[in-house]
């Protein structure tokens, strides 16, 4: 039996069952390009340890992080060795608890953000830090909302926290969302518009229809020339830039921000950190903000609620079963998903 990182004891009290099948990946690199996912690799169930539960998993949704951790990008920092479980985004039911753990119990519905150095979403159970997990209403499906954690918390933060903005429905920024039909786009056109922001969106144009449904007051196709200018058809200067996306230069933004504006990268490179640390010296108004994603479970308890009250869908690109895994990791990799892609168990 395969041993992965941690320390795993045999559990009895889980229906007698000692193994339970998970994704390994044995050494760093894409998928197709020398890397395999070992198929349905029989491991002991782990236990859970002082603020932990174990989830016996429903539903887990794929990021680009995650396998931007799997390519070696974010070496030496993740994952700290091979093999290991990948992902982070699941949705379950609680079937053990660990110690001094007040907030949750066995029998609990749940979603959670497991956390980039543990991973472990593509698996039968997994251990979540009950920090990071809480109760998912019953109006929301699993698939759903497993696809809230990273996706969710990065368009609220991104847009509440960084570019400040309340969602309070008063806001009169001008805001643009590139990448809108992507997880993390989708989700922010829709709290954009919550928080009463008018939102010029950039997708592809078999997209443009989806994000106008959302709520965009301008959808622009990407590959046009206005959309590769990043100008709003109705000739707005923005406020703010959630930027999903990559490759597009400093200049393109800068000539499309008000005075004092921020663009807030989700996806920071060298180059653009460069960047950032360029402009602070400079003490410029016209900011380049990389983003940080902070696992608090309030946020995750206001994405449940908003989701509960239909004020925030989840749109689901497709759904792979857990045997077939390499599957959502190659469509990740593809690019282009219009929404979030989800392995059931």
């Amino acid at each position: 039996m395969l041993r992965i990182k941690g320390e795993f004891q045999q559990v009895q009290h889980w229906r007698n069952e000692v193994a339970h099948a998970g994704w390994l990946v044995e050494h760093e690199g894409l998928p197709f390009a020398g890397v395999y996912f070992d198929q349905h690799v029989q491991l002991p169930i782990p236990v859970p340890q002082r603020g932990e539960v174990l989830v016996k998993v429903e539903s887990a949704s794929v990021n680009p992080i995650d396998w931007k951790v799997q390519s070696g990008a974010l070496k030496p920092f993740l994952p700290s060795k091979f093999p290991y479980i990948p992902g982070t985004d699941i949705a379950g039911e609680v079937v053990a608890v660990g110690s001094g753990v007040t907030t949750l119990k066995k029998g609990d519905k749940v979603f959670s953000w497991l956390g980039l150095g543990a991973g472990g979403s593509l698996a039968e159970f997994a251990i979540a830090p009950a920090k990071s997990t809480v109760q998912k209403p019953q109006e929301i499906a699993s698939i759903e909302a497993c696809c809230l954690p990273v996706a969710g918390l990065t368009a609220l933060q991104s847009i509440r926290d960084y570019a400040g903005i309340k969602v309070d429905g008063n806001s009169q920024a001008n805001l643009l969302i590139t990448g809108a039909s992507g997880g993390v786009g989708l989700y922010a056109v829709q709290i954009a518009k919550l928080c009463g922001a008018h939102v010029t969106a950039t997708c592809g144009a078999r997209n443009m229809e989806l994000i106008k449904n959302l709520g965009a007051d301008e959808v622009v196709d990407y590959k046009s020339a206005e959309g590769a200018e990043l100008r709003s058809p109705s000739g707005r200067a923005y406020d703010a830039v959630i930027h999903c996306t990559s490759g597009i230069p400093w200049s393109t933004f800068s000539a499309n921000l008000k005075p004092v504006a921020k663009v807030i990268d989700l996806t920071p490179n060298i180059k653009s950190l460069a960047t950032t640390a360029l402009k602070k010296l400079a003490m410029c108004q016209q900011e380049l903000v990389p983003y940080v994603l902070s696992a608090k479970a309030e946020d995750l308890d206001l994405l449940a609620e908003l989701a509960r009250g239909g004020k925030l869908r989840t749109i689901i690109d497709s759904q792979h079963p857990l045997s077939r895994a390499e599957e959502a990791w190659a469509r990740s990799i593809e690019g282009h998903a219009t929404g979030k892609i989800v392995v059931t168990a």
